[in-house]
């Protein structure tokens, strides 16, 4: 415990080592919340997304101590099959939400706030649970799950389902103290659905990354504030590392990255098909990571026949994926084109920019106004020709990839760094705590 005692449980259905842009968000803000005035503890099921990724666990409760962060795994049903229904979902959503809701009772006296951390809604349960008990309760929202569930084909329109879950997030906002918001599409979408009076709850928390991990390998370092260059090259092992996409392992292909979960939010299949309609005939598409669509990626790959054009990495450490990103020549983030998903802002395009790689996206509303704000990327249309033409166009200029990626750092090290976004957390967590003391 700190010295002022100022203590938050951050309860979130995913935590490295799990992949994805939650996890290490979560991770990110707990540990850098954890660096400042606070003791943080964090509330997670046991690892088990991908499923089959990982082994079950059936205990019902470990702890463990991760960069001081203590992390309390809770039990709850863990799906095993490569994209599981939602009746394989729920399960795993509500019993963790239960387990949960269980350890907050328990534990009353040992934390002063709590921060529950949608998708899924059902981390709002112990939240209300902490609300009825008088103890401030902010809520997360990187995503608005049902809508992107329905668009999806995960929930049907207009069922009970729905219906119930609409009242129970409309409850969650209204109970909570505040609403973090990773946009400010998502602001104006939730203040739509569920009410204009939450809007003095909101405050914009938006996804970053630690721009000090996620950096160019070889290039001199930019001093954002003083415009210097540091010059120190970084080194591992003896050795200069490598650039302009090519890698360590001797492989001299320009490599196009995907680093993230093969879900059905990213329109990867259109990637996959872009690969046919490449100029670039040396080019390879690496896809890094795991998820519901991996089956379908490999089956579509073979069936066009560019299986040597094509890798699949699977999942790799935490720590090694700033070094994936530097040694590649283009990053690209592929969201499908709904207007559901038009708040999406994906923490990898954040990581690719730190770390200089230019970036082409897919999608539309966020994450297209970001990449023409930052400079730091292109935008395509979700359209295979289309995407090849901007894979084109990059791997053909290396003057344009070496802007881009200068001008993706820039914008991410200034606006983006996680340590300064923690700190906006950190400062909101204390109104939170002072507000409870003084009424």
């Amino acid at each position: 415990m700190t010295a002022d005692g100022k203590r938050v449980v951050f309860v979130s259905q995913t935590f490295p080592p799990e992949k994805g842009g939650n996890a290490s968000r979560i991770h990110d803000m707990a540990t850098n919340v954890q660096a400042g005035e606070w003791s943080v503890t964090v509330l997670s099921p046991p690892p088990c997304y991908p499923p089959g990724e990982f082994d079950r666990s059936w205990r019902r409760s470990r702890t463990d101590d991760v960069d001081g962060v203590s992390v309390v795994r809770l039990w709850t049903w863990q799906p095993t099959t490569e994209n599981p229904g939602m009746k394989r979902r729920l399960p795993y959503y509500l019993l963790f939400g239960i387990h949960a809701t269980l350890w907050l009772l328990w534990n009353f006296r040992q934390y002063d706030v709590v921060v529950t951390s949608t998708p899924p809604i059902s981390t709002g349960a112990p939240g209300l649970v902490v609300a009825a008990l008088g103890k401030p309760w902010l809520v997360d929202v990187r995503d608005l799950w049902i809508d992107a569930s329905i668009s999806l084909g995960y929930l049907q329109p207009g069922s009970a389902l729905e219906r119930v879950s609409r009242r129970f997030q409309r409850g969650v906002f209204h109970a909570s103290d505040r609403i973090a918001i990773t946009t400010e599409t998502i602001g104006e979408k939730l203040l739509a659905q569920y009410g204009t009076e939450l809007g003095e709850k909101l405050i914009v928390i938006p996804n970053g990354v630690d721009t000090d991990r996620f950096r160019p390998a070889d290039s001199p370092s930019l001093d954002v504030a003083s415009g210097d260059e540091v010059g120190e090259l970084r080194m591992r092992d003896g050795d200069v590392l490598a650039s302009n996409g090519r890698d360590r392992t001797g492989d001299d292909r320009p490599v196009i990255v995907y680093a993230g979960n093969l879900g059905s939010a990213q329109d990867l299949e259109a990637c996959v098909r872009a690969m046919t309609h490449l100029d670039h005939e040396d080019a390879v598409l690496r896809l890094v990571g795991k998820g519901d669509l991996e089956s379908e990626l490999r089956r579509l790959t073979r069936e066009l026949g560019v299986e040597d054009r094509v890798e699949f990495g699977g999942l790799i450490p935490r720590e090694e994926v700033p070094q994936l990103l530097a040694d590649a020549t283009i990053g690209v983030a592929p969201l499908r084109s709904t207007e559901t998903l038009s708040y999406a802002m994906p923490t990898k395009v954040y990581e690719y920019m730190a770390c200089g790689l230019p970036t082409v996206v897919t999608g539309r509303g966020e994450i297209e106004r970001f990449v023409v704000d930052s400079g730091g990327g292109v935008h395509a249309d979700n359209d295979p020709e289309r995407i090849a033409e901007r894979f084109d166009e990059l791997l053909g200029d290396e003057e344009r990839r070496r802007q881009l990626g200068r001008q993706g750092r820039e914008h991410v090290v200034e606006r983006y760094d996680r340590g300064a976004i923690a700190a906006r957390l950190s400062a909101e967590l204390s109104g939170l705590l002072e507000g409870e003391t003084a009424a």
